[in-house]
């Protein structure tokens, strides 16, 4: 592929007019969106992470359109894969803020949000990402091809042409979804085993390890890779193993403030919830704030070539298809309409400030965004840690300007919320608009499609949140919704200044040695905040991808093996994040008893262990399957 982008063709070249904008690639990506959509909030809810489901998005639709419909378009499937993309982004921003609003509605401080108040916090969000994302696409997808890799969109792109293969690979997506779907149902539905194996270290008061044998874990830790599992799991261990300890050791029978018992009374999994979240929530901040002071040289260039390419006259390569958008003048005008509704909505508790730092704060931070996910791919990109810079920034400014109380808490979290969406959608699209350059879609279509991607996951996701809330409930072990809660967390304590900031501060100057010591900051403060189990889980994965890697093959065979290693347990995550939404709606319904057989017959613990590693098996032999000749 050549590198300058003046040399560069399309796939499908601009003069080329094919099936595209279709009901066939509407209906199926919306459907996508909506069911990646709800898979990412579950798993988003239990360990804190969302997958990009551009890929799987892209696989099942060539399955269904080249095998089962026997039609043959790259756009159609290109179109899928944009809509489908957007449940994700969209599923993404709303977990890491609004179930903060839940948890205050249960400690009967405000009332639940409505159904209304999420739909909307959600569309205006992702409205305002795809708007604040398309002028920038000629700096950073145009004039930056060959520069700024975009690894998934470049990913999803080598998938779609590689077309012939869509069957196969669509075999790999569901195969791994229906081993998940099974193993999730037997573990957490049927309750044969247990999905979470947990030791006190009886001889080191305050520490514990564990693991989490849940196939979702183990595939997060795969497509992550080694590296990340790694710093994640290391900070797990600074928190678990050193910090939770020398609490124990020193606090003795001592009643220490956020605590209202005695830290001998307390079980390693009291010390974490009562002192370790704070520490890890200050450490995330500060990797946050830390990544955007780095980013700012490349922020500011990317918002100069932004401007830029919006006042040069492109008139001649607009009639081109492929250079399409959506125009300006329009974008502008919904800019500006969704800022006054966020001022005179009242579902949005939000001042004309708030509306002025939600769209300064959205182009802001979809700048970000988008630069980010072109360097280091959506997967990384820090969508929390700027939801929680702009958190404490709006939280100060609403209490500095005489909003306080519920109404500034509620007032803050909206705006994150907005924000983490902004940001979420800003990074997806900028990769579906790469996907799209490579094999010659339209750009103005595939801004359409996102916006109604954006619209329908909007519409779900309130759904969704309420479902997981009423099965079992925001911050219990099934799904602790840790950024939600962490962000619950700080804008409490700045508005009612009953912070723990000697914790917070521990938090703080973790972040910055490890940040010295050039270790990725927000990974490693994840680790922190989250159970020790849960990254083990996790880093089952990341050792598995690690041996992968490192297997003497040439190139391109280590390379197919390892994508079929991503195709598989992108099917283990949303098999278990369906199955997680289904085992939730059996809860409400009070079904969840009827298949629970732990009452009767139970594998423990050591069966729980050895399932796990079977599931494991399955991974590794279908990254040694044999190559098929096709």
């Amino acid at each position: 592929m050549p590198n300058n982008k003046n040399d560069f063709k399309p796939y499908i070249p601009a003069d080329r007019i094919v099936p595209e904008f279709t009901v066939t690639s509407i209906l199926i990506g919306v459907l996508l969106a909506i069911v990646f959509g709800a898979a990412n909030a579950y798993l988003g809810l239990r360990v804190g992470m969302t997958i990009s489901a551009s890929i799987p998005a892209a696989v099942i639709s060539m399955g269904i359109i080249r095998v089962i419909l026997r039609k043959d378009s790259i756009l159609e499937n290109n179109l899928v894969q944009t809509i489908g993309s957007a449940g994700e982004s969209v599923a993404a921003g709303a977990i890491f803020t609004l179930p903060a609003l839940f948890l205050w509605a249960k400690d009967g401080i405000i009332d639940p949000p409505s159904l209304i108040t999420i739909f909307l916090v959600a569309l205006v969000g992702g409205l305002l990402g795809v708007a604040f994302m398309v002028p920038l696409r000629q700096a950073l997808i145009v004039e930056e091809h060959g520069v700024l890799p975009f690894p998934e969109g470049t990913a999803c792109a080598e998938v779609l042409l590689a077309g012939e293969q869509g069957g196969a690979k669509a075999g790999t997506v569901f195969a791994g979804l229906g081993i998940s779907a099974l193993y999730k149902f037997i573990a957490d539905g049927m309750k044969l085993f247990p999905s979470e194996v947990v030791y006190n270290i009886s001889g080191y008061k305050g520490a514990a390890v564990g693991v989490q044998v849940l196939p979702a874990l183990a595939g997060v830790g795969y497509i992550c890779g080694p590296k990340i599992s790694s710093y994640m799991l290391a900070g797990s261990t600074l928190s678990w193993l050193v910090l939770m300890p020398m609490i124990a050791l020193f606090g003795g029978d001592s009643v220490i403030f956020p605590g209202s018992d005695p830290i001998s009374s307390l079980a390693p999994g009291d010390l974490w919830g009562t002192y370790i979240k704070y520490i890890g929530a200050g450490a995330v901040a500060a990797g946050g704030i830390i990544s955007l002071i780095k980013n700012l040289p490349l922020i500011g260039r990317t918002f100069m070539q932004a401007m830029r390419s919006m006042s040069k006259n492109h008139a001649a390569s607009k009639t081109l298809r492929t250079e399409q958008d959506l125009p300006m003048p329009a974008l502008l005008v919904m800019v500006v309409v969704i800022a006054i509704a966020i001022w005179l909505v009242p579902a949005f508790p939000v001042s004309p400030l708030g509306a002025v730092i939600v769209v300064v704060f959205g182009f802001f931070f979809a700048t970000v965004s988008s630069r980010m996910v072109g360097l280091i791919g959506s997967s990384n990109n820090p969508v929390s840690g700027m939801a929680i810079a702009t958190l404490i920034i709006a939280t100060l400014l609403l209490k500095a300007t005489g909003t306080t109380g519920t109404t500034g808490m509620v007032g803050a979290i909206s705006i994150g919320g907005i924000i983490c969406v902004i940001a979420a959608i800003a990074g997806d699209c900028s990769q579906d608009l790469k996907t799209g350059f490579i094999v010659g879609a339209t750009p103005k279509k595939q801004q359409i499609g996102e916006m109604i991607g954006v619209v329908v996951s909007s519409a779900a996701i309130g759904g969704v949140l309420y479902l997981l809330d009423q099965a079992w409930g925001y911050g219990s072990d099934q799904i602790p919704a840790p950024q939600a809660t962490m962000m619950k967390m700080l804008v409490e304590g700045i508005m009612n200044a009953q912070l723990p900031w000697a914790l917070i501060l521990t938090g703080v100057f973790v972040a910055i040695v490890v940040e010295i010591l050039k270790i990725p900051v927000l990974p490693f403060a994840v680790g922190m905040y989250l159970p020790f189990s849960l990254n083990a889980g996790i880093m089952c994965g990341g050792i598995i991808r690690f041996i992968m890697e490192h297997r003497k093959l040439s190139d391109a065979d280590k390379k197919e093996s390892i994508d079929r290693g991503i195709l598989y347990t992108s099917g283990l995550i949303a098999g278990e994040g369906l199955v997680g939404v289904l085992l939730a709606v059996m809860a409400v319904l009070g079904w969840d008893k009827l298949v629970d057989v732990s009452g009767f017959v139970s594998l423990g613990s050591i069966g729980a262990i050895v399932v796990f590693l079977a599931l494991l098996s399955t991974l590794v032999k279908v990254c040694l399957g044999k190559k098929k000749s096709n």
